[in-house]
């Protein structure tokens, strides 16, 4: 198992997640080679997803010579991941290589720069959501590369959290959600880098949700951006400024 648990997160130690990361954080990798280690780095995400949390089942197979036994992952149709405009498209591109199937949404969520942080938090716009149905069986995977204050996860998470509907068919498999209203089965909010502020943010506010960081930063600097951290992904993919 390449996932480690810390007392704030979940921590993907896979080594190829590792030094895509790495390249990722490298001032002098450029735009098509950010944005294609997002791609990289969600796709590995996505698989130890399935390899560490999603059970498998046996299923009778015919071979070209004989019928025998073999395994397949359960859930893979019950997968909704969210995409965190917009540094998290490519990102989310490559969680859809390992979850093909997965249906998906959009949030566009971000920080008011100008009004600056206030007591390590930012206020925060939500421009546009547009969400699929969302169950209390499924597997919801939030995608953001970058998890600093946890300001926009929170507001994001609010706005999913209000979108899930009751199942009768789950025979009470799901989360309990912090308030005591049902939960998708489970949670998951994904990034590539975190800040401890953020961590212990979004885990007060929403712990039911499972924590998952490639790697777990050193801190905020006074502007509110992790350190060392990656740069601004959004900048860095889409080659703005």
């Amino acid at each position: 198992m390449t996932i480690e648990d810390r007392d704030t997160a979940h921590v993907i130690t896979h080594a190829l997640a590792r030094d895509t990361l790495s390249r990722l954080r490298d001032v002098e990798t450029e735009q098509v080679g950010f944005r294609k280690g997002l791609v990289k780095l969600g796709r590995i995400c996505g698989y130890e997803i399935i390899d560490g949390s999603m059970e498998t089942e046996y299923v009778e197979i015919e071979t070209p010579l004989e019928t025998t036994m073999g395994e397949r992952v359960k859930g893979l149709d019950d997968v909704v991941i969210i995409n965190v405009l917009r540094a998290a498209t490519p990102f989310v591109e490559g969680l859809l290589k390992a979850f093909p199937r997965a249906k998906q949404g959009v949030i566009s969520a971000g920080r008011d720069e100008e009004a600056g942080m206030d007591e390590g938090e930012f206020p925060i716009t939500i421009d546009y959501v547009k969400l699929p149905e969302i169950r209390e069986d499924d597997t919801v995977i939030v995608a953001d590369p970058m998890l600093a204050t946890g300001s926009t996860m929170c507001a994001v998470l609010d706005r999913i959290l209000d979108n899930v509907s009751g199942s009768e068919t789950t025979g009470g498999s799901s989360e309990q959600r912090s308030d005591g209203a049902p939960g998708p089965e489970h949670l998951f909010v994904l990034s590539a880098v975190s800040a401890p502020d953020g961590l212990v943010r979004v885990g007060e506010q929403f712990p039911e949700a499972e924590l998952l960081t490639v790697s777990i930063d050193d801190r905020l600097n006074d502007d509110g951006f992790i350190v060392p951290g990656l740069g601004d992904a959004g900048d860095r993919a889409f080659r703005t400024t």
